[in-house]
C-alpha cells in the first residue's frame, strides 16, 4: 500500500507540512505526524479600520476577507509555527459546506502573497475517521454556527444525505445569555469569552428525565448547586443550579418544523440506503468542541431513542445507536485526521501546486505566459480530495 507510506525528501527527512483547520470559532494549528495541534487560537484578527478584533468570518467583502486572511496567516507561521511558508506545503481541513469564496481567498493568500509550494485541502466530515480506522460512519459536527451531518460510506461522503441546523456554541451562549439575564442585575454585555467560559467550566447537559421535569412551571426536583464564578476579577455573576443543566437544552428543542439535534441525525440516515441504515446508527461518530460537554453523548442517544417511537421514524426499524470513542479530544477530531492524511502519499498525489494554480486561476501579470507555459502540469492534481 504506496499510498500510505511516508513522504520523505532525497535526504531521507520529513518535511514540516503545516496542518491548518480554520473554524469559526478557534483554529488549530500543528504538523502532520503530530497526535494534537500545537496550538489551538481564536479565529480572528484585528481590523486596521477599526483597530478592534474581528472573526475571519465577519467580513463584508472579499477584500476584507483577503486582508484577515494575510494578517492571520501571517500570525500563524511567524508567531506560532515560526517557519517560512515559501515552498513548503500545507494542509487544509475544511468543511463540505465550505463557502467557495472562503475557499477562493484562502488559496490566492497561500499561493500569490505567502508562496507555499502545494496545498491539501480535506474534508473535514471524512479524514476524521482515519483515526478510527473506519470507513463507513455517520459524523456530526457540532460546531459554533451550526451542526451538520454527513454520512460517509465506504470512505465516500454522501453529500445529498446532509443535514444542518443553526444548532451550535453560538446558539448555546445566546440561550445561557438569556438565562444568566434572568437571574443576575447589569450582566447584558458580557462579552464571548466570559460567557464560553461558564459554559465550558459551569453548565452540562442533564438527562431526559430532569429535562421534562425542568419544563415544568414548578416542580419539586432538587436543582444542583449554584457556582459563583468570578467575572474578571470585578464581579461575582451566580450560576443557579437551573441555568447550569438549562444551558445545553437548546439542542434538543424542536422548531416550528419539529426539527432538533436528534431529528437531523435521523433525517440524514432516512437519505441513505436502506442497507446501511443500522450501520451508520451503530457507527455515530461526534466531532466539534460543542459535542465535549458532559453528559452529551448520553442525553443524544436518549432523545434519538425517543423520536425512533414516533410515526416518521418507525420506517428506520433501528434497533440501537453506538457512539464511536476516538484517540482524541472532539474539538481537533478533524485536525488530527487531516494530520494522518498530510504525512502519507496523499499529499503529493492530489495536492494543487503552486505552478497549477497560478497557470489555471491567477497568473500575475510580470509572470511571462510563454515561458510559464513550459511548465509541466501535475498529472492529477485536483482542488479537493
Amino acid at each position: 500500500m504506496p499510498i500510505y507510506e511516508p513522504i520523505t525528501t532525497e535526504f531521507g527527512v520529513k518535511p514540516l507540512v503545516v496542518v491548518l483547520d480554520i473554524g469559526t470559532a478557534f483554529t488549530k494549528f500543528g504538523f502532520t505526524g503530530e497526535f494534537a495541534p500545537r496550538h489551538i487560537i481564536r479565529s480572528e484578527v484585528r481590523c486596521k479600520r477599526t483597530c478592534q478584533m474581528k472573526k475571519l468570518c465577519d467580513y463584508e467583502s472579499s477584500q476584507d476577507l483577503y486582508d484577515f486572511l494575510v494578517d492571520f496567516i501571517h500570525m500563524i507561521y511567524f508567531e506560532y509555527a515560526l517557519i517560512s511558508p515559501k515552498d513548503r506545503p500545507i494542509v487544509i481541513v475544511e468543511s463540505l459546506l465550505c463557502p467557495t469564496l472562503f475557499r477562493d481567498t484562502l488559496a490566492k493568500v497561500l499561493f500569490l502573497q505567502y508562496e507555499v509550494s502545494a496545498m491539501l485541502v480535506v474534508p473535514s466530515h471524512l479524514v476524521c475517521l482515519a483515526s478510527l480506522a473506519i470507513d463507513t460512519a455517520l459524523v456530526v459536527d457540532v460546531g459554533y454556527k451550526e451542526a451538520v451531518t454527513i454520512p460517509v460510506c465506504f470512505g465516500l461522503p454522501i453529500v445529498q444525505a446532509w443535514q444542518a441546523l443553526p444548532l451550535g456554541g453560538e446558539s448555546i451562549h445566546r440561550h445561557l445569555k438569556t438565562l444568566l439575564n434572568a437571574s443576575n442585575t447589569g450582566v447584558k454585555n458580557l462579552p464571548e469569552d466570559v460567557i464560553e467560559n461558564i459554559k465550558v467550566m459551569c453548565c452540562f447537559v442533564t438527562k431526559k428525565s430532569r429535562a421534562d421535569q425542568l419544563a415544568l412551571p414548578r416542580t419539586d426536583m432538587v436543582p444542583p448547586p449554584d457556582v459563583k464564578f468570578p467575572n474578571r476579577g470585578v464581579e461575582t455573576l451566580m450560576v443557579t443550579g437551573k441555568t447550569r443543566e438549562k444551558a445545553f437544552e437548546i439542542l434538543y428543542e424542536e422548531d416550528n418544523d419539529h426539527l432538533c439535534l436528534s431529528t437531523m441525525i435521523l433525517d440524514a440516515i432516512l437519505q441513505v440506503d436502506i442497507d446501511l441504515r443500522q450501520t451508520l446508527a451503530e457507527n455515530l461518530v461526534l466531532i466539534g468542541g460543542s459535542s465535549m460537554a458532559p453528559g452529551f453523548k448520553a442525553r443524544l442517544k436518549e432523545e434519538l431513542l425517543k423520536q425512533l417511537a414516533e410515526d416518521r421514524y418507525k420506517v428506520l426499524n433501528i434497533k440501537e445507536f453506538k457512539f464511536h470513542a476516538g484517540p482524541y479530544k472532539e474539538n481537533y477530531a478533524a485536525w488530527l485526521g487531516g494530520a494522518i492524511y498530510g504525512a502519507t502519499e496523499m499529499l503529493s498525489m492530489k495536492a494543487v501546486t503552486k505552478e497549477f494554480y497560478l497557470r489555471e486561476n491567477h497568473l500575475p501579470d510580470w509572470i511571462n505566459l510563454h515561458d510559464f507555459n513550459t511548465l509541466k502540469s501535475p498529472e492529477g492534481a485536483v482542488k479537493s480530495l
